[in-house]
């Protein structure tokens, strides 16, 4: 099997690599290509990727590539994690918002954006060089914002399906606390991309008793804590939210947290160089424990999954994924793109049937999916209008003055990745 990975020269690829060594019964990769432009940070990830491989006795060949073309020849599954204009784009989606106000974080509101405007198109040229290579190859986003780039990718009827590491992060902490084994928790996870909610916490499968009243009595303080959003609100709603509808639940508060401490960005800027010293030690055969601190957590065990469902193999039969909604939501239309347990196997991938929503989430879900059709009319055919409408559409925003001061600011900032500006 060969498998490749676009943006394989990303600090976070080890923590990826170490997973495909750990469950090599699960996806037997023979060759693992990873393909990046920054042929140096390339060499550094790819000989640390090799020396995991061996120290874990994995017969598997990796190599690297600057050339796309040549690394998704014949593979059999393409990952893509790829951050357009780097740490220093995602340092000014975190910064300029908060010149106005709103929120400045890189997945959602005009942060959120910005990636979106400057990610879409080059996904959609990787994603036609992988179909004119290998026409049967699927494609795994897990590059953000994932739910409008996995749109875009349906869309163009491209073989593609979103992960996103939020549910297997939560599955695995309520394990903890429920002193279970990670495989017994099915989640009823439902949403859209970095706006879901758990509904549900059933342990040993979707018909299995739902524990998530007694998860919330016993450990509210602690699953509160972990999401930093306030114990009362997870009682008064009775489910748990996903750690991103902080930004919607106590925005003002955000905002004010943000604008006293360094970015996100800069936090990673100064890890990811760190990092790159270590995997430059011809010693180091291992994930450092600094990897951990990069974000992503599980990324890697959830790929291995999906991929390995997807292509016939042992991967578990329902996963969380991002996918065309196709009447799971019905206040959606069928191709918004929704966040969702679905059945995975090699046919490809079915979204499982979710109960009726509280309006409370289908009014925000479908307000998101409104911004998330205009952002993606933005994203394909470029102009100021189409971004002021897709923020004026958007919760986090909403207000007039608001939407044209963030369009200049956002066009100015990204003026080199725009085809159009």
């Amino acid at each position: 099997m060969k498998l490749t990975v676009v943006g394989g020269g990303s600090t976070y690829t080890p923590e990826l690599i170490d997973g495909f060594a750990r469950l090599r019964d699960t996806l037997p990769i023979g060759e693992l290509v990873l393909v990046d432009p920054a042929t140096d940070r390339l060499e550094l990830v790819g000989g640390l990727a090799r020396r995991i491989f061996a120290r874990q006795g994995h017969p598997g060949v990796i190599t690297t590539t600057s050339d796309l073309d040549a690394g998704v020849a014949d593979a059999d599954a393409v990952l893509l994690q790829l951050r357009v204009g780097g740490q220093a784009a995602r340092n000014q989606d975190e910064t300029w918002p908060l010149e106005c106000g709103c929120v400045g974080q890189e997945t959602t509101g005009a942060g959120g954006l910005a990636k979106a405007l400057r990610t879409v198109p080059v996904v959609l040229d990787i994603a036609e060089r992988v179909r004119h290579a290998n026409p049967d190859a699927w494609i795994i986003d897990f590059t953000n914002p994932v739910g409008i780039v996995t749109r875009a990718l349906l869309r163009e009827g491209h073989k593609a399906v979103g992960l996103c590491n939020v549910a297997i992060g939560l599955q695995r902490k309520f394990a903890r606390l429920l002193d279970v084994a990670p495989g017994e928790v099915h989640l009823d996870h439902v949403g859209l991309n970095h706006l879901t909610w758990e509904l549900g916490v059933r342990l040993g499968g979707p018909d299995g008793e739902d524990v998530l009243p007694k998860l919330l009595a016993e450990h509210g303080e602690t699953i509160a804590a972990d999401l930093r959003l306030p114990r009362p609100l997870l009682d008064r709603l009775g489910v748990v939210p996903s750690y991103y509808l902080r930004y919607y639940y106590t925005h003002d508060e955000v905002v004010r947290e943000l604008r006293t401490k360094p970015s996100r960005a800069a936090e990673v800027a100064a890890m990811e160089k760190e990092l790159l010293e270590m995997y430059g030690d011809p010693s180091l055969d291992e994930k450092p424990q600094l990897l951990a601190k990069r974000g992503g957590a599980f990324y890697s065990e959830a790929a291995v999954d999906l991929a390995s469902a997807l292509l016939g193999g042992a991967g578990s039969p329902a996963q969380v994924v991002n996918t065309f909604n196709n009447g799971t939501l019905p206040f959606l239309a069928d191709d918004a793109v929704i966040e969702v347990q679905a059945r995975i196997d090699a046919s490809g991938v079915t979204p499982l049937a979710v109960p009726r929503l509280d309006p409370l989430y289908a009014g925000l879900i479908a307000n998101v999916t409104a911004y998330e059709d205009l952002a993606l009319d933005a994203a394909l055919r470029g102009g100021r209008d189409r971004v002021v409408r897709a923020l004026l559409a958007h919760p986090l925003i909403g207000q007039y003055e608001y939407a044209e001061a963030l369009t200049d600011r956002l066009i100015a900032h990204n003026r080199e990745h725009l085809a159009w500006a």
